[in-house]
């Protein structure tokens, strides 16, 4: 799709995206603005807000562009590796912001806090990545570790890599979680395999697996209420 080409230098000074951002705040900018900040320049012809259109229309919305690989974006005509880059990071950053406040007030009730806690970081990744929440006998957050990232496979996940982080809190108990790229949280058997074997695992360190969230795309499944825990 072409997008008529509008250089930022010729917009008045008020209506340039870094000044809004300045003036009004990051929430008045629209996501074509915001993502023309981290872009900096367009290309010959091409200024960074019509860049950053092309890239939103060409992915189709900013959850795509956010999946997308560096080697996707850099495809772009005008975008390039270094722009590709500087956009990924952005994204990642925007992904960590939920782990800072992550601390002993945390606590895990139900599995809607563990979704809450944790889906910002995993919802959007084309990867299967999987993490233990470690929690102290009050439920309270003391860690959230990754144990492996990509396909997930019972014969990856060793119980020794998953339990040390817990050992090491004189954790109580915790809490697996994993997502499903495809948006679609139901269980797999290979699951509900990993699952059991790592209760057992559990038993013999005393700590306990309280329960499995898979995450979604805006939703997630709990081995628990599905009677696996």
């Amino acid at each position: 799709m072409t997008i008529p080409s509008t250089a930022i230098k010729s917009l008045p000074k008020e209506d340039r995206p870094r000044e809004r951002l300045f003036n009004l705040g990051p929430n008045a900018l629209s996501s074509a603005e915001l993502i023309a900040i981290i872009l900096r320049t367009g290309t010959s012809g091409v200024s960074a807000i019509n860049l950053s259109q092309k890239l939103l229309v060409d992915f189709g919305n900013l959850k795509s562009l956010a999946q997308a690989s560096v080697e996707e974006i850099s495809k772009i005509g005008g975008v390039g590796r270094v722009k590709a880059i500087s956009l990924k990071a952005a994204f990642e950053l925007g992904a960590r912001l939920s782990t800072i406040d992550v601390t002993e007030k945390t606590i895990i009730k139900k599995p809607e806090d563990v979704y809450a806690l944790i889906s910002d970081q995993m919802r959007l990744s084309r990867q299967e990545i999987f993490k233990v929440i470690v929690l102290n006998t009050k439920n309270h957050v003391l860690k959230i570790e990754t144990v492996t990232v990509g396909i997930l496979n019972a014969s990856l996940i060793h119980p020794r890599e998953l339990f040390r982080p817990a050992i090491q809190s004189s954790a109580h108990n915790i809490i697996l979680v994993h997502n499903h790229p495809s948006g679609d949280p139901s269980p797999s058997e290979e699951d509900i395999v990993i699952t059991k074997k790592l209760i057992d695992a559990g038993r013999i360190v005393d700590i306990e697996v309280k329960d499995h969230v898979i995450i979604g795309d805006g939703k997630f499944v709990s081995l628990k209420q599905k009677g696996y825990v």
